[in-house]
């Protein structure tokens, strides 16, 4: 099945033109080999504010099944992402970022820094990637297999077939 994505760039100098953004275009690509229709791509800055209203506009407004952020996920003061996410999201999905980080353990020691939230609003599932085009990728390459399973019982009116 073919679901609708988005793939949102957070980054201050990004958002202003001081910095080419790489890690959205790479996921927009990955997304699109995996069957999946980009219908919204943007960039913003690291502003609580506009990351919520971002995110409740391509799930209230928009209904895409999954959200893709890069960027926002580390130590910097900067770095909200997922604290913003997790103020709009109404059920959490810890198992996502804990697969990332497990996957990005076995590449880099530094992979347990990531802060990656994940979770649902309404019927789209939202998901925190590092800003790294490299990670980013490696991040949502661990766990797509599982998304597509979930946007699969996300989108059912009941439970989804989940076998055995």
């Amino acid at each position: 099945m073919s679901y609708t994505a988005a793939v949102i760039t957070v980054s201050d100098k990004g958002a202003i033109g001081e910095r080419i953004d790489t890690s959205g275009p790479a996921l927009v690509e990955l997304l699109k080999n995996k069957g999946y229709e980009v219908v919204y791509t943007t960039i913003i800055p690291d502003d609580f504010e506009t990351i919520k209203a971002e995110l409740c506009k391509c799930a209230d407004e928009k209904g895409i099944a999954l959200v893709l952020t890069t960027g926002g996920t580390g130590f910097s003061p900067r770095d909200i992402t997922p604290e913003a996410t997790m103020a709009v999201v109404e059920r959490p999905t810890p198992g996502i970022p804990e697969a990332m980080r497990a996957a990005s353990m076995k590449i880099t020691p530094k992979g347990c820094l990531s802060r990656s939230a994940a979770g649902i609003r309404k019927g789209t599932l939202i998901i925190n990637l590092p800003g790294s085009k490299k990670a980013s990728q490696e991040n949502i390459l661990a766990v797509i297999d599982a998304v597509d399973h979930g946007l699969e019982m996300l989108g059912s009116s009941g439970s989804a077939n989940c076998g055995g």
